[in-house]
């Protein structure tokens, strides 16, 4: 099939794409109100060192106490990672928070956190709109990590470990982000490409007779053609 043909297809349907993205659009428009000034966001983050301390009393000639200490740190830090994301983790630290008159229940703070990992560094991360609470937050939660460590590795059958507050918590606000951005024109574009679609497959059900081509493919010889007026 020539471009030509696609262009002749698309030209005779070309209003249900139009129609599609418009609808699609304007229901966004709706919904998203990108003219109302967004709630403020903000982020606390932290950084942590988790660390392993050699074994001692071990034959250095045969056994490096130091390079199975990091490698132990290493995995360690996987397992971890998960600790800090569990609903454990965060109902110690709702539990502090309502020492301080402050109520934020365990999921709340469990679906506000993220980490993220490099070698034996982790990272925790909340996002909360307001920034005194989420100041409160941060430092109940690097308060249990600080004060109540053995206990988590002790879940982690792991001894001799340890966690060290490198960095933060660090409050700022939050930006909207890449997404707030293109979420409106990509859903535009998504309902022009589906009309595009609707169009062909359309197309491929439509039995009707247009062109010459259209009989041919019928098993019928084209004797002739009238020309339409124009």
């Amino acid at each position: 099939m020539e471009l030509r043909e696609y262009w002749t297809i698309l030209r005779r349907r070309w209003w249900l794409p139009v129609v599609l993205a418009a609808l699609v659009g304007l229901l966004s428009l709706v919904q998203m109100q990108p003219w109302q000034p967004k709630p403020p966001v903000y982020s606390a983050s932290m950084r942590m060192l988790v660390g392993v301390l050699p074994a001692a009393e071990q034959d250095v000639t045969a056994y490096d106490p130091r390079y199975y200490a990091w490698l132990t740190s290493e995995y360690l830090v996987d397992d971890f990672t998960e600790v800090v994301r569990s609903q454990l983790f965060a109902e110690n630290v709702s539990k502090r928070l309502d020492a301080q008159n402050l109520s934020v229940p365990a999921g709340v703070i469990q679906g506000s956190a993220a980490t993220g990992k490099l070698h034996r560094i982790i990272t925790l991360s909340f996002t909360w709109g307001d920034a005194a609470q989420l100041e409160a937050i941060a430092r109940a939660a690097a308060d249990e990590l600080a004060q109540n460590t053995p206990f988590y590795f002790q879940q982690l059958g792991t001894e001799n470990a340890g966690v060290t507050l490198i960095d933060g918590p660090t409050i700022g606000a939050a930006g909207g982000g890449v997404r707030e951005q293109v979420e409106l024109p990509l859903r535009v574009l998504l309902a022009l490409l589906v009309g595009v679609g609707l169009v062909f497959l359309m197309h491929y059900l439509d039995d009707k007779v247009r062109t010459e081509r259209d009989l041919e493919a019928s098993g019928i010889r084209v004797l002739g053609a009238i020309p339409r007026k124009r």
